[in-house]
């Protein structure tokens, strides 16, 4: 079923010509069903690619989608028009009365900043919070999953003698509701310059390992209790946005590894090939799912989330 965004809204023509279906508000209105209302926190440079990447699978769904585009009201963007964020984007203070099926927080350019140096972390600790009590379920991705995992549990990030870029392969370690369907062995686009280690949470007893890669470690964890997910990497990547990445860093004259296993022969001329995009719609598939058999129809019902602040901590062995 279709997602209902701003006609105007620059992604719109984008996902309309590649197929995806969305609804204008009036024909969405004359439904019989409550559509899901996600909210994304995006805290990218460039807003409008991030916000086509989610709403192109949040649009591809059979469910009715709602979305807020939420920014960091305390920072001033450099990279997005100002015109851009006041047709399009609210605060969480915004919205600080209202509730959501689902919350999405994209990454950040800022891991080199310890978190409390972030600007707006302050906002982005607020949203965190806001999250725990008007929020069903939350998937948090890259630098946005690191720092939430930082805010609820305490858990540091470490930074990497060098940048993980490319396409890399990773394994399933536990079937859940939220990996239904994934292979044993799969390919997801990596792009980060920090990382979770495995023995910085091996000791919580609410979070739960589902994938991780032999060459970059974690990938992907849940908190079923507090309906929380965490995705170090990044699934709702375009073909091409590796390559810009890579394209950037060379302009740039940061002298960036080629890619891995991205180019064809890895051959930064040659034409990248997705091998991810089975896997980017099951994982935002099965979490629509489980937000759409969890939630209640009238939102003011949430649930209260029952998980404590911070999860016990297994003794050590």
């Amino acid at each position: 079923m279709p997602i209902k965004i701003p006609a105007s809204l620059p992604g719109r023509a984008i996902l309309e010509a590649e197929g995806v279906p969305v609804i204008a508000d009036d024909r969405a209105a004359s439904q019989d069903i409550r559509p899901l209302r996600f909210a994304i926190m995006n805290l990218m440079p460039d807003k409008v690619t991030t916000e086509t990447q989610l709403l192109r699978v949040l649009g591809s769904t059979p469910l009715q989608a709602e979305v807020t585009l939420l920014h960091a009201g305390t920072h001033a963007s450099r990279n997005t028009s100002s015109a851009h964020l006041d047709a399009f984007y609210q605060t969480v203070d915004d919205v600080a009365d209202e509730n959501f099926d689902g919350l999405i927080v994209t990454g950040a350019p800022v891991e080199h900043l310890p978190y409390a140096d972030v600007d707006y972390w302050p906002e982005l600790q607020r949203t965190f919070n806001w999250a725990s009590k008007n929020v069903f379920s939350s998937l948090f991705i890259c630098w946005g999953a690191q720092a939430a995992l930082n805010h609820y549990y305490d858990v540091p990030k470490h930074m990497l003698a060098q940048k993980h870029s490319g396409v890399y392969p990773h394994r399933l370690l536990q079937t859940t509701n939220l990996t239904a369907g994934f292979d044993d062995n799969f390919n997801v686009p990596v792009s980060r310059n920090t990382e979770i280690r495995r023995e910085d949470v091996a000791g919580i007893r609410c979070l739960d390992v589902l994938a991780e890669s032999d060459r970059t470690g974690l990938c992907l964890l849940e908190d079923n209790a507090a309906r929380r997910v965490f995705m170090f990497n990044h699934l709702e990547y375009d073909a091409d946005t590796l390559k810009r990445e890579y394209d950037r860093d060379v302009k740039a004259g940061i002298n960036p590894d080629v890619p891995f296993g991205y180019f064809p022969d890895n051959n930064p001329a040659a034409k990248p090939a997705v091998t991810w995009r089975a896997h980017r719609n099951l994982l935002f598939h099965n979490w629509i799912n489980a937000v759409y058999q969890g939630t209640p129809y009238n939102l003011r019902d949430m649930p209260k989330n029952q998980a404590p602040r911070l999860c016990d901590r297994a003794p050590a062995p």
